[in-house]
Protein backbone atom coordinates (compact mmCIF):
# COMPACT_ATOMS: atom_id res chain seq x y z
CA UNK A 1 0.00 0.00 0.00
CA UNK A 2 0.93 3.38 -0.19
CA UNK A 3 0.11 6.24 1.56
CA UNK A 4 -2.04 9.07 -0.21
CA UNK A 5 -2.20 12.75 1.70
CA UNK A 6 -5.53 14.85 0.96
CA UNK A 7 -6.25 17.54 2.81
CA UNK A 8 -10.14 17.78 3.94
CA UNK A 9 -10.86 21.83 3.72
CA UNK A 10 -13.77 22.81 6.00
CA UNK A 11 -15.26 24.80 3.02
CA UNK A 12 -13.65 23.86 -0.19
CA UNK A 13 -13.84 20.20 0.53
CA UNK A 14 -11.29 17.52 -0.82
CA UNK A 15 -8.23 19.25 -1.99
CA UNK A 16 -5.48 16.84 -3.72
CA UNK A 17 -1.83 16.99 -3.31
CA UNK A 18 -1.33 18.98 -6.50
CA UNK A 19 -2.72 22.06 -4.98
CA UNK A 20 -0.65 22.02 -1.59
CA UNK A 21 2.31 20.14 -1.87
CA UNK A 22 3.78 22.75 -3.83
CA UNK A 23 3.13 25.71 -1.28
CA UNK A 24 3.98 23.12 1.77
CA UNK A 25 7.39 22.41 -0.27
CA UNK A 26 8.15 26.36 -0.89
CA UNK A 27 7.49 27.34 3.07
CA UNK A 28 9.43 24.35 4.31
CA UNK A 29 5.72 22.96 6.05
CA UNK A 30 6.09 20.03 3.92
CA UNK A 31 8.93 18.83 6.96
CA UNK A 32 5.80 18.61 10.05
CA UNK A 33 3.43 17.51 7.24
CA UNK A 34 5.82 14.74 5.81
CA UNK A 35 6.50 13.53 9.53
CA UNK A 36 2.82 13.41 10.58
CA UNK A 37 1.93 11.34 7.25
CA UNK A 38 4.67 9.14 7.92
CA UNK A 39 3.68 8.90 11.67
CA UNK A 40 -0.05 8.34 11.05
CA UNK A 41 0.40 5.79 7.58
CA UNK A 42 2.64 3.72 10.11
CA UNK A 43 -0.01 3.79 12.79
CA UNK A 44 -2.69 2.64 10.28
CA UNK A 45 -0.87 -0.22 8.57
CA UNK A 46 0.18 -1.67 12.05
CA UNK A 47 -3.56 -2.16 12.94
CA UNK A 48 -3.46 -4.04 9.20
CA UNK A 49 -0.25 -5.93 9.72
CA UNK A 50 -1.92 -7.23 13.11
CA UNK A 51 -5.18 -7.56 12.13
CA UNK A 52 -5.29 -8.85 8.42
CA UNK A 53 -2.02 -9.99 7.35
CA UNK A 54 0.57 -12.31 7.83
CA UNK A 55 2.73 -11.78 4.71
CA UNK A 56 6.14 -10.84 5.32
CA UNK A 57 7.01 -8.95 1.92
CA UNK A 58 3.62 -6.63 2.68
CA UNK A 59 5.49 -3.31 2.48
CA UNK A 60 3.72 0.46 3.48
CA UNK A 61 5.21 3.09 1.02
CA UNK A 62 5.69 6.37 2.10
CA UNK A 63 6.85 9.25 -0.18
CA UNK A 64 9.97 11.62 1.26
CA UNK A 65 10.43 14.96 -0.55
CA UNK A 66 13.17 16.83 -1.15
CA UNK A 67 13.44 19.23 2.07
CA UNK A 68 12.89 15.87 4.36
CA UNK A 69 15.94 14.22 2.75
CA UNK A 70 18.36 17.32 3.14
CA UNK A 71 17.50 16.79 6.73
CA UNK A 72 21.03 16.20 9.03
CA UNK A 73 18.65 14.16 11.24
CA UNK A 74 16.31 12.11 9.17
CA UNK A 75 17.35 8.74 10.62
CA UNK A 76 17.30 9.88 13.69
CA UNK A 77 13.68 11.49 13.32
CA UNK A 78 11.93 7.87 11.25
CA UNK A 79 13.47 6.15 13.66
CA UNK A 80 11.84 8.06 16.62
CA UNK A 81 8.16 7.14 14.65
CA UNK A 82 9.12 3.62 14.26
CA UNK A 83 9.52 3.05 17.74
CA UNK A 84 6.56 5.36 18.62
CA UNK A 85 4.04 3.38 16.46
CA UNK A 86 5.68 0.24 16.71
CA UNK A 87 5.85 -0.42 12.93
CA UNK A 88 8.44 -2.96 11.48
CA UNK A 89 11.08 -1.06 10.11
CA UNK A 90 11.80 -3.50 7.37
CA UNK A 91 8.21 -3.50 6.19
CA UNK A 92 8.13 0.37 5.48
CA UNK A 93 9.09 1.56 1.84
CA UNK A 94 10.47 5.00 1.37
CA UNK A 95 9.78 6.28 -1.71
CA UNK A 96 12.36 9.00 -3.91
CA UNK A 97 11.86 10.61 -7.17
CA UNK A 98 14.79 10.29 -9.31
CA UNK A 99 15.36 14.01 -9.67
CA UNK A 100 15.43 14.29 -5.79
CA UNK A 101 17.99 11.30 -5.67
CA UNK A 102 20.34 13.79 -7.72
CA UNK A 103 19.95 17.27 -6.16
CA UNK A 104 23.24 16.71 -3.78
CA UNK A 105 24.37 13.29 -3.96
CA UNK A 106 26.85 13.25 -1.57
CA UNK A 107 24.71 14.62 1.09
CA UNK A 108 21.80 12.56 -0.29
CA UNK A 109 24.17 9.11 -0.18
CA UNK A 110 24.85 10.02 3.46
CA UNK A 111 21.07 10.12 3.86
CA UNK A 112 20.02 7.07 1.99
CA UNK A 113 22.77 5.26 3.46
CA UNK A 114 22.03 6.47 7.16
CA UNK A 115 18.04 5.40 6.41
CA UNK A 116 19.49 1.87 4.95
CA UNK A 117 20.72 1.60 8.39
CA UNK A 118 17.68 1.78 9.98
CA UNK A 119 16.40 -1.55 7.99
CA UNK A 120 13.91 0.44 5.90
CA UNK A 121 13.57 -0.47 1.92
CA UNK A 122 14.31 2.58 -0.12
CA UNK A 123 12.22 3.25 -3.26
CA UNK A 124 13.34 5.50 -6.67
CA UNK A 125 9.86 6.63 -7.74
CA UNK A 126 8.95 7.74 -11.07
CA UNK A 127 11.76 5.71 -12.88
CA UNK A 128 12.36 6.09 -16.24
CA UNK A 129 11.58 10.58 -16.39
CA UNK A 130 14.38 11.70 -14.53
CA UNK A 131 18.50 11.85 -15.49
CA UNK A 132 19.89 9.06 -18.12
CA UNK A 133 22.64 8.66 -15.78
CA UNK A 134 22.02 5.26 -14.40
CA UNK A 135 25.54 5.25 -11.85
CA UNK A 136 23.24 6.14 -8.90
CA UNK A 137 21.95 2.87 -8.69
CA UNK A 138 25.57 1.43 -8.21
CA UNK A 139 26.10 4.17 -5.84
CA UNK A 140 22.98 4.38 -3.70
CA UNK A 141 21.81 1.09 -1.85
CA UNK A 142 18.00 1.22 -3.21
CA UNK A 143 15.79 -2.12 -3.12
CA UNK A 144 13.01 -1.47 -5.49
CA UNK A 145 12.59 0.68 -9.04
CA UNK A 146 9.01 1.98 -10.10
CA UNK A 147 8.29 2.23 -13.35
CA UNK A 148 6.65 5.95 -14.03
CA UNK A 149 2.90 5.18 -15.25
CA UNK A 150 3.60 7.16 -18.70
CA UNK A 151 5.20 3.98 -19.97
CA UNK A 152 2.82 1.56 -18.57
CA UNK A 153 -0.36 3.34 -19.95
CA UNK A 154 0.64 1.64 -23.64
CA UNK A 155 2.46 -0.80 -22.82
CA UNK A 156 -0.04 -3.83 -24.21
CA UNK A 157 0.14 -2.27 -27.60
CA UNK A 158 3.01 0.27 -28.09
CA UNK A 159 6.25 -1.61 -28.85
CA UNK A 160 8.87 0.50 -27.81
CA UNK A 161 7.12 1.11 -24.40
CA UNK A 162 7.43 -2.64 -23.98
CA UNK A 163 11.06 -2.61 -24.82
CA UNK A 164 11.85 0.07 -22.56
CA UNK A 165 10.22 -1.58 -19.39
CA UNK A 166 11.48 -4.80 -20.58
CA UNK A 167 15.09 -2.88 -20.48
CA UNK A 168 14.12 -1.53 -17.20
CA UNK A 169 13.16 -4.70 -15.56
CA UNK A 170 15.98 -6.51 -16.92
CA UNK A 171 18.38 -4.44 -15.68
CA UNK A 172 16.62 -4.14 -12.14
CA UNK A 173 16.45 -7.40 -11.67
CA UNK A 174 20.50 -8.19 -12.74
CA UNK A 175 21.47 -5.47 -9.68
CA UNK A 176 18.70 -7.42 -7.75
CA UNK A 177 16.51 -5.12 -7.11
CA UNK A 178 12.56 -5.45 -7.56
CA UNK A 179 10.01 -3.65 -9.99
CA UNK A 180 6.94 -2.11 -9.20
CA UNK A 181 4.79 -0.89 -12.07
CA UNK A 182 2.58 2.27 -11.93
CA UNK A 183 -0.44 2.75 -13.02
CA UNK A 184 -2.14 -0.38 -13.65
CA UNK A 185 -5.37 0.06 -15.38
CA UNK A 186 -6.57 -2.84 -18.03
CA UNK A 187 -6.16 -7.02 -17.83
CA UNK A 188 -3.82 -6.40 -20.73
CA UNK A 189 -1.59 -4.21 -19.00
CA UNK A 190 -1.23 -6.56 -16.25
CA UNK A 191 -0.69 -9.62 -18.76
CA UNK A 192 2.06 -7.87 -20.38
CA UNK A 193 3.97 -6.77 -17.13
CA UNK A 194 3.58 -10.68 -15.99
CA UNK A 195 4.63 -11.50 -19.70
CA UNK A 196 7.90 -8.98 -18.55
CA UNK A 197 8.40 -10.59 -15.57
CA UNK A 198 7.55 -8.06 -13.75
CA UNK A 199 7.32 -8.25 -9.49
CA UNK A 200 4.65 -5.75 -8.65
CA UNK A 201 1.77 -3.68 -9.99
CA UNK A 202 -0.29 -0.95 -8.17
CA UNK A 203 -3.11 1.25 -10.44
CA UNK A 204 -6.89 1.64 -10.54
CA UNK A 205 -7.67 -2.62 -11.65
CA UNK A 206 -6.25 -3.44 -8.72
CA UNK A 207 -7.78 -1.33 -6.18
CA UNK A 208 -8.60 2.44 -5.98
CA UNK A 209 -7.24 4.92 -3.63
CA UNK A 210 -9.46 4.92 -0.43
CA UNK A 211 -9.53 5.53 3.25
CA UNK A 212 -8.09 3.88 6.05
CA UNK A 213 -11.31 2.43 7.18
CA UNK A 214 -11.90 0.88 4.22
CA UNK A 215 -8.97 -0.85 3.34
CA UNK A 216 -9.95 -2.46 6.77
CA UNK A 217 -12.76 -3.54 4.84
CA UNK A 218 -10.74 -4.24 1.68
CA UNK A 219 -8.50 -6.82 3.65
CA UNK A 220 -11.43 -8.16 6.03
CA UNK A 221 -13.00 -9.50 2.65
CA UNK A 222 -9.86 -10.74 0.96
CA UNK A 223 -8.98 -12.40 4.16
CA UNK A 224 -12.54 -14.00 4.07
CA UNK A 225 -12.49 -15.24 0.73
CA UNK A 226 -8.92 -16.44 0.78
Amino acid sequence: VEALVRWEHPDLGLIGPGQFIPIAEETGLIVPLGEWVLREACSEALRWVDGHLDAPDFLLSVNLSARQLAQEDLAERIAMILDETGFPAEQLALEITESVIMDDTEATLHALHALKGLGVKLVIDDFGTGYSSLAYLKRFAVDLLKIDRTFIQSIADDAEDAVIVSGIISLAHALGLRVVAEGGETDAQLDRLRDLDCDLAQGFLLARPMPAAAIDRYLTVRRLAA
